[in-house]
């Protein structure tokens, strides 16, 4: 066990338990600002078709339902503008964390490969790449990397930490870009239907494409616009010549997302006005933190999209984090996120309303 977990880093989030001690001695209690973990109800017609499908004696599919499936597919087109997207250019998996600690390693990925990502990311892209024993880098701008030995390219917009959104001419340069080294495009899209300033685009878009799904796929969660992150309802859309094989090791692996959640997936993905009052309820906390830490000094870069905001007082992000920590409100240290973050916190918006005032009020007394 230990030769396994030798090769991956040190888990970060411990590092914060000291800083989460004192900012829950604040006397009225904690605001947890550290962790995107929505707190809002599950839609009642999801938790209605949750309980429906709750006596499923018999195993799922790793392909998930049809009912599943047209769900999906349905939603590419709505939401994401996907055209020609059929049952088999999508795959339903259990939580997009696993699906991203996982996937080198399902491709086949190991030593002489490399895996890449943004400078400022989400670490279980890292994570994947040594779970595999593959190479990895950070890159600013994709089409600079040497593309020799480069088999897998994460993007991931609107991104986690910053909120930075890829323009669509930026997300076409790097397809094209990727399909003439013949890189495997992964782009993780799980904010996608929380942009503020931006209204992101998927990769899925013919105009990014240019109609072919050749050599991409996109990666969605239902954990966030939903309010799901406890059922793990998350899916792949994209080129099915990545996406067949996928599903027949996934098979052998037992992968697969509990039925109940499937169904509980299907029904979130048909309704929209849900995922509307959600965005209500996140404008209205992103905009009363973001003003509340604009008047404590704080400085906000990217954030137009996704449910934080990334902030600077232009110091040591562990100085801002303590300096927060004593004021009972906790956040995520930038360099959480790659050594670029140094200086920055991450801030989340996921808080109850109840929160959110208590944080403002201790930022602006």
């Amino acid at each position: 066990m230990s030769v396994v977990s030798d090769r991956l880093p040190a888990f970060p989030w411990d590092k914060l338990e000291p800083y989460k001690t004192t900012a829950a001695a604040h006397p009225d209690g904690i605001v947890d600002l550290s962790v995107g973990t929505p707190v809002d109800p599950v839609p009642e017609a999801v938790q209605k078709a949750l309980t429906g499908a709750a006596d499923s004696p018999g195993y799922p599919t790793v392909w998930g339902t049809p009912e599943l499936r047209d769900a999906i597919v349905g939603w590419a087109g709505r939401r994401l503008g996907a055209r020609g997207v059929t049952h088999h250019h999508v795959l339903p998996v259990v939580g997009s964390k696993e699906l991203v600690a996982w996937l080198p390693t399902q491709l086949g990925l190991g030593p002489g490969d490399r895996v890449a990502f943004p400078r400022l990311a989400y670490p279980t892209y890292e994570v994947g790449a040594r779970l595999a024993r593959a190479d990895h880098v950070a890159y600013d701008d994709p089409t600079e990397l040497d593309p020799a030995g480069l088999k897998l390219l994460w993007l991931n917009s609107p991104s986690n930490p910053t909120g930075r959104v890829l323009s669509k001419e930026e997300l076409t340069r790097t397809v094209a870009w990727a399909r003439e080294h013949g890189v495997l495009v992964l782009s993780d899209e799980c904010y996608l239907e929380l942009g503020w300033d931006a209204d992101p685009v998927s990769v899925l878009h013919p105009d990014v494409n240019g109609g072919s799904h050749d050599g991409i796929v996109s990666v969605h969660s239902l954990s966030k616009r939903s309010n799901l992150a406890g059922y793990r309802a998350a899916f792949l859309a994209g080129d099915p010549a990545v996406l067949g094989p996928l599903l027949q090791i996934r098979k052998h692996g037992g992968m697969m997302t509990p039925a109940p959640s499937q169904a509980a997936a299907a029904a979130a993905l048909g309704d929209d006005e849900h995922v509307r009052v959600q965005r209500e309820r996140y404008a209205a906390r992103r905009a009363a933190l973001r003003r509340a830490l604009t008047g404590h000094g704080f400085r906000i870069e990217h954030s137009e999209a996704g449910l934080y905001l990334w902030a600077t007082r232009d110091e040591s992000c562990w100085d801002t984090v303590a300096h927060l920590a004593d004021r009972g409100v906790l956040v995520a240290p930038g360099d959480f996120y790659g050594p670029a973050g140094e200086r920055f916190v991450r801030v989340a918006v996921t808080a109850t309303d109840e929160r959110v005032r208590a944080a403002v009020d201790r930022l602006t007394a």
